[in-house]
């Protein structure tokens, strides 16, 4: 019944089991199941120990060198993708420092352009504020010009006025000066008769009592 279950081809580069719809659940289970029976039994009643023996080994080898390879790339895989983490991580620290870099420079070109442009003002500004303490110092000098000519011109037409005056009132004083003479003529020639007087009187007088000493 065994050997029924177990068909080796024709050409012996394989076997052939027939399987059974009922699966061991234990490891006892399986060694008593009738198809490993009955592969040991074929193998043991043909004689292909050593077949079977280098069969199940280049089974082993294989499935190894299979899980080898499977973790090999597992591994590889995962060191790509470490990689790929790595190689991205890189790209946007760069695409970062690159994007930092473009916003300093633009933050560097734009504080140029607002310090130009505060420069400019300030030039402008300056240039207005000198044009504009040019014109009041011009202007300021023209007043002070007019000023000066209007009080040369008041001071010409004052020292004119002082003259005309002056000589007007030189030519009074020069017309009013023979009437003067003539009214204190007259009050001089009479104060020297009561000075005549005065002195004979007191001279008479003296003369009587030094007299009367004498007598006694």
């Amino acid at each position: 019944m065994a050997s029924d279950k177990v068909k080796l081809s024709k050409d012996g580069s394989s076997i052939d089991f027939v399987t059974s719809d009922s699966l061991p659940t234990s490891l006892k289970k399986f060694r008593q199941s009738p198809e490993i029976e009955g592969f040991y039994r074929f193998i043991f009643e043909n004689d292909l120990q050593r077949e079977a023996y280098e069969i199940l080994e280049r089974i082993v080898v294989a499935r190894k060198n299979k899980r080898l390879a499977e973790k090999a790339a597992q591994k590889a895989e995962k060191l790509a993708a470490k990689q790929a983490e790595t190689a991205a991580l890189k790209a946007k620290v760069a695409a970062e420092k690159a994007a930092q870099k473009v916003a300093a420079d633009k933050a560097a070109q734009k504080l140029a352009a607002e310090k130009a442009i505060a420069a400019q003002k300030a030039a402008a500004q300056k240039a207005k504020e000198k044009a504009a303490a040019d014109k009041a110092a011009q202007k300021a000098a023209e007043q002070k010009a007019k000023a000066a000519q209007k009080a040369a011109e008041q001071k010409a037409k004052a020292a004119e006025k002082a003259a005309a005056h002056k000589a007007k009132e030189k030519a009074k004083a020069a017309n009013a000066k023979p009437s003067k003479t003539k009214v204190t003529a007259k009050p001089a020639a009479k104060s020297a008769k009561p000075a005549l007087k005065a002195k004979a009187a007191p001279a008479k007088k003296a003369g009587k009592p030094a007299a009367k000493g004498k007598k006694r």
